[in-house]
């Protein structure tokens, strides 16, 4: 029988069937993560793509074991690459390992040459591979932003004068010295404390080399035209410091948005200590569990 021939007696209680299971599947949608931007407003997808389009640097500042952040991450990648000039870049690859990652991206080493030749971090294969695969896929390039570990390291246990007796080469995989340095910005004077007996000024100099060397690679691919979209841990670029902090010395002129992952208890309101941390702020279920 066609459904123009069924009784309306038949087709009522089938329509209110429909009805209640779509109702009670809606109701047990969970949701993941809210967005919020920085005065605490919820904001949908399209306004985070609508400001991120606009910018010239984007800093996705992610939480590395926050499966939510890396899903995300994708999708504004591919958003983004369908509107326009891109260049993306990751804290997650250190620049000395720059050519391994240019070998990859123009498909003359496989994933296998990748991870034997370059030092990725051990969760790249879930987290930030589909990152580098959509750069290969479209032409893009991919930044290695971060310094060298050993040189992060030095300045842990030396200060930046760990530096000055880098060969000229190594040298190259940095910030220009002499490594400007604000000890008072409120990021740097929060980690000192959260360290307690194991952190020293020193340490946080290290942070600040990491947060200037991604600086300074994000301003040397920033150009007129083309968006930067750029992945780091959020602490690099919280409420604006950080990563931004040295932009805003050396290229003011550049819009710079940025994007927060935090992990609060509740996903229905942003809770004053995030209000202001980012552009953006992606709060994600804390039952979420990480990728490692």
């Amino acid at each position: 029988m066609s459904e123009s021939n069924t009784p309306w007696s038949t087709r009522i209680p089938l329509l209110l069937l429909i009805g209640f299971a779509a109702s009670v599947a809606s109701a047990q949608l969970l949701p993941a993560y809210t967005l919020f931007n920085s005065t605490g407003k919820k904001v949908s997808y399209k306004h985070l793509l609508r400001t991120v389009t606009d910018a010239d640097v984007v800093l996705f500042g992610e939480q590395h074991n926050n499966p939510i952040a890396h899903w995300l991450q994708l999708v504004v990648a591919r958003d983004l690459a369908a509107r326009g000039p891109l260049v993306m870049g990751a804290e997650m690859i250190e620049a000395d390992d720059q050519a391994t990652l240019d070998l990859y991206l123009r498909g003359e080493i496989d994933q296998a040459a990748f991870d034997t030749l370059a030092r990725l971090w051990k969760n790249h294969a879930t987290d930030y591979a589909a990152l580098v695969d959509l750069a290969k896929e479209k032409g893009l390039p991919f930044i290695a932003t971060n310094v060298p570990r050993r040189s992060a390291r030095a300045v842990s246990r030396g200060g930046f004068e760990a530096l000055d007796t880098l060969p000229q080469v190594e040298r190259a995989w940095m910030a220009p010295l002499p490594i400007p340095f604000d000890p008072s910005l409120p990021g740097y004077v929060k980690m000192l404390v959260m360290l307690g007996d194991h952190g020293t000024p020193d340490v946080v100099k290290a942070q600040a080399l990491k947060d200037a060397t991604m600086a300074w690679f994000i301003a040397q691919h920033a150009k007129p035209g083309t968006r930067f979209l750029h992945f780091n841990g959020s602490y690099h670029s919280d409420f604006h410091e950080g990563i931004v902090w040295y932009l805003k010395q050396t290229h003011p002129e550049l819009k710079v948005v940025t994007i927060a992952t935090v992990v609060p208890e509740r996903l229905d309101r942003l809770d004053a200590e995030y209000r202001g941390q980012a552009d953006i702020i992606l709060c994600v279920d804390a039952d979420m569990p990480g990728s490692y």
